[in-house]
């Protein structure tokens, strides 16, 4: 009896337990993601994107809502949002919201990938055209006479035309993927064109015009879409909301891939594994040096980085160590400083705004590089040279007297002083001998050459 007591005990906890599971999956599977993006799209924004959508994939979700305000960002980043929310078996929808929000350049063409493209009254999107990275601007030519005026294309480089004319496919593809406006799209790109929420909507850039999430998610309730060419009609009504923030992992990214902050680490990287090399042994600047430029090295691998601006800088380094080493009247540190700006100037190889390395940040290391490598170095390695006038190291390579006639072991006078001393030669007294090395309170030496005692 008291064995199928137990057994009924636990029959009806599994039971139970079942049920609980099942409860739980069925309230994550009537739930909607909510992601934000605000700020510039970069890789730390590209990660938190990727990993959400796995999570919302993984928990079976209804519904991925991204709340969107944006001026921008780097192409890569972007075009990898895309492909995570073309490839999404969980609908997207982008919202441009709140009121005030906006969804320019690279915002817009998240906008035209999503599954449902919705905006907040008051909120705007487009000026898409890409942003050059490397090579010369256009020149300015809106001063000139509207009849003297030439067209933009031919003043445009022919690289700039290849990514124009990329931009427009890739959009116009994206238009069409969602069957949106594909002319209203390339506008955007080739003549940076704006639209307002309500405009938008007319226009059939946008699928709907909402005041809030509540309002959003009665408009698109009972909509249908085709997700992975499957068709899915939204259900809506009843979902419960859940937030993804970015994690420890999204925010340590976004910190390490600030490009002042990743150029802070390249430097104090490379700073601290120089202290180290000039005075090993010292374990602290090598073992902070070398996290730093790890660190360093990894952000530049997601950052357009223009590696002529990394070799100056390096170069530049490296002569603002060479002039502490070798003083050559300012030449070396001089030449040093300007290949370090000039390399610190057109590091970051794009004009996305949010980018580029302060200009305060790179004078700061500037003449803190002066001042470290120039001065404290030169400083240093001049001391080192000096030559020593106290303590035992004084004695070496200094001349003694012998006191009395010795075979390899014997007395020796130096600065006043009587030494014993060890030498492989008989020496006689009043000989001149040269001091080669310390054993404790005991001096090795050697005789003079003879022209040397005379």
């Amino acid at each position: 009896m008291m064995k199928l007591s137990r057994l009924s005990f636990l029959f009806r906890l599994f039971i139970v337990a079942v049920s609980l599971v099942a409860a739980s999956a069925n309230n994550v599977a009537q739930s909607f993601y909510q992601l934000s993006i605000e700020g510039i799209i970069g890789p730390a924004t590209d990660d938190y994107i990727e990993r959400s959508i796995e999570t919302a994939t993984l928990q079976h979700a209804q519904l991925i809502v991204i709340q969107l305000d944006t001026p921008g960002g780097l192409d890569s980043a972007m075009r990898n949002i895309i492909r995570n929310i073309t490839n999404s078996s969980v609908p997207v929808v982008v919202y441009v919201s709140p009121s005030g929000a906006r969804a320019a350049s690279a915002g817009t063409y998240i906008l035209y990938a999503s599954h449902i493209a919705a905006m907040a009254p008051g909120t705007n999107l487009g000026a898409a055209t890409p942003i050059r990275i490397g090579g010369i601007s256009p020149p300015d030519i809106s001063k000139k006479d509207k009849a003297e005026k030439p067209s933009i294309e031919e003043h445009k480089s022919v690289l700039e035309q290849k990514m124009i004319n990329d931009a427009v496919a890739y959009i116009r593809g994206l238009a069409q993927l969602r069957d949106r406006n594909q002319q209203w799209a390339e506008k955007a790109v080739r003549e940076a064109a704006s639209l307002p929420a309500n405009d938008a909507l007319k226009q059939n850039v946008i699928d709907i015009v909402a005041v809030d999430m509540q309002d959003l998610l009665k408009q698109i309730n009972g909509r249908e879409l085709s997700i992975q060419g499957q068709k899915r009609i939204l259900e809506t009504a009843n979902l419960i909301q859940q937030e993804i923030n970015p994690d420890w992992r999204s925010q340590l990214l976004s910190v390490i891939t600030n490009p002042n902050v990743a150029y802070i680490l390249m430097l104090v990287g490379i700073y601290g594994l120089i202290f180290e090399f000039s005075n090993p042994g010292a374990i602290v600047p090598g073992t902070v040096g070398a996290i730093c430029l790890l660190l360093a090295m990894y952000s530049f691998q997601l950052l357009p980085i223009n590696y002529a601006g990394m070799a100056l800088i390096l170069l530049g380094v490296a002569l603002m160590v060479g002039e502490a080493f070798q003083p050559s009247f300012g030449v070396l540190g001089i030449g040093g400083v300007v290949a370090f700006v000039m390399g610190s100037i057109i590091l970051m190889d794009t004009d996305v705004p949010g980018f580029g390395i302060d200009i305060s940040v790179i004078v700061t290391f500037a003449l803190s590089s002066v001042f470290l490598f120039v001065f404290v170095i030169g400083m240093a390695i001049n001391a080192r040279r000096r030559p020593i006038v106290s303590g035992l190291e004084e004695l070496l390579g200094g001349e003694a007297l012998v006191v009395e006639d010795f075979d390899q072991k014997g007395r020796v006078y130096i600065h006043s002083e009587s030494w014993n001393a060890l030498c492989s030669t008989p020496l006689h007294k009043g000989q001149h001998v040269k001091v080669i090395g310390i054993e404790g309170l005991t001096l090795q030496v050697e005789p003079l050459m003879p022209s040397k005692q005379e």
